[in-house]
């Protein structure tokens, strides 16, 4: 080829122009079908048996089910187990298991509250900043013992499931508990914030989502590069401020029994920490280094190892960050309890935890998974256990719905998986 054809070549062939790649209403529904269709699931099953069951417990309780008291109620009760389902979501990305993350936070929330008796001279904060410490001493203890010395996670969780237990007896004592007095701690599961600051607190989280998603889409347009077009983002950002409205107009409305003695009204506290969290750790996962190294060694840890990412480490901070963030909630069930007792983060917790990640859409396969996963999961989970209690079944009965749910969630979780691969997507 002559050096004139070259020229020509170039005279001829437009440059690719910003915004080339956007993509509008039509092409974003194509383009998400054609995802699902590869095994591209995501969070789809979780929010379609959210709603489902939202119906069928508001049909079958109109009254009571969907009642401001028991929406607030039910964020309480499912707070705990989605603080945990989210640090689980670390070590389920690199295909691991943490069996001991609900005795990680009765004993995180032990310690500091007994801490705290022992010492009223603390603050809150140092109370905090122990529960964290504990957490994250543990966390390294598993870590080291998977990452380092290659002992399988299933193993050693499940030591130290049993150990911790121990932990808690010779902290408690065998039918005691240690009270939690500290009231800003309490006020956590206790207590609303006021309406204005709610309504103030759901302005900036759309916000903030509104501009950080714009961002992205400038960026890619920029840079000639396939993006959703400013029409889809402005649909998503509505449809995300009307799912954050809805919500924050409801928990704004009075929903005390006897509002002439005591008034109860307002977005609960626990959720500017849930948002916090999930912000923060979203970001850390899609927007870091780190978080790259995560889904490199849940989708194949050889090949991560041979592309230079130190994979015993980042085995070793998924482990240290489920088990810190076990602590958070050892915090929560501390506060919605008054106190901490042998049972606090045992039981089912746990396993509603695990359910919680797995129903959301994180992959036990490791590799695939969302902050936000855990969150769809544990509103689920939290749906089941108070709809059930509303129409007054058994444990049993719970029991059984929740595992056949959680069953549903790991088969959708592996035929995906199978679709995904004979389509090529993985």
């Amino acid at each position: 080829m002559s050096a004139s054809t070259l020229t020509e070549d170039r005279e001829t062939t437009p440059a690719p122009k910003p915004g080339n790649g956007s993509q509008g209403v039509r092409a974003a529904v194509t383009d998400y079908l054609a995802r699902l269709r590869g095994g591209d699931v995501g969070g789809l099953p979780a929010v379609l048996g959210l709603v489902a069951l939202v119906i069928v417990f508001t049909a079958l309780r109109p009254n009571t089910f969907t009642n401001a008291f028991n929406f607030a109620n039910l964020i309480n009760q499912g707070a705990a187990v989605i603080v945990i389902a989210m640090g689980l979501v670390f070590v389920l990305l690199i295909g691991e298991i943490d069996l001991s993350a609900g005795y990680a936070a009765g004993t995180a929330g032990g310690v500091m509250s007994l801490l705290l008796r022992q010492h009223p001279a603390l603050n809150w904060w140092q109370g905090v900043l122990i529960c964290l410490a504990t957490g994250a001493v543990i966390g390294t203890l598993l870590g080291l013992l998977v990452a380092r010395l290659g002992i399988p996670s299933f193993v050693v969780t499940l030591a130290a499931f049993l150990g911790l237990q121990g932990v808690m007896l010779k902290l408690i004592g065998e039918g005691g508990t240690i009270p939690l007095r500290d009231p800003v701690l309490l006020r956590v599961m206790n207590s609303n914030l006021p309406v204005w600051l709610g309504w103030a607190l759901m302005v900036l989280v759309a916000a903030v989502y509104a501009v950080v998603t714009l961002r992205r889409v400038l960026t890619r347009r920029a840079g000639g590069l396939h993006n959703q077009g400013i029409t889809v983002w402005a649909l998503k950002v509505a449809a995300v401020a009307v799912m954050l409205a809805l919500p924050t107009y409801y928990l704004s409305i009075e929903r005390s029994r006897n509002p002439a003695v005591t008034s109860i009204k307002g977005v609960p506290w626990v959720v500017p920490v849930l948002i916090v969290l999930l912000g923060g750790l979203t970001f850390l996962l899609s927007r870091t280094p780190f978080g790259r190294h995560v889904y490199a060694v849940g989708g194949n840890a050889e090949a991560a190892r041979r592309a230079g990412i130190n994979v015993p480490l980042v085995r070793l901070i998924c482990f240290i960050a489920c088990s810190t963030l076990a602590s958070i909630a050892g915090i929560l069930l501390a506060s919605r309890d008054n106190s901490i007792s042998p049972s606090s983060g045992g039981s089912s917790t746990l396993l509603y935890a695990v359910g919680a990640a797995v129903i959301g859409g994180t992959s036990l396969f490791g590799g695939k998974g969302r902050i936000a996963d855990a969150i769809l999961g544990g509103l689920v989970v939290a749906i089941i256990a108070n709809g059930m209690g509303l129409l007054n079944q058994s444990s049993a009965v719970v029991y059984i719905v929740t595992g056949l749910v959680l069953l549903v969630a790991a088969s959708v979780d592996a035929i995906s998986r199978r679709r995904a691969a004979s389509t090529g997507r993985v």
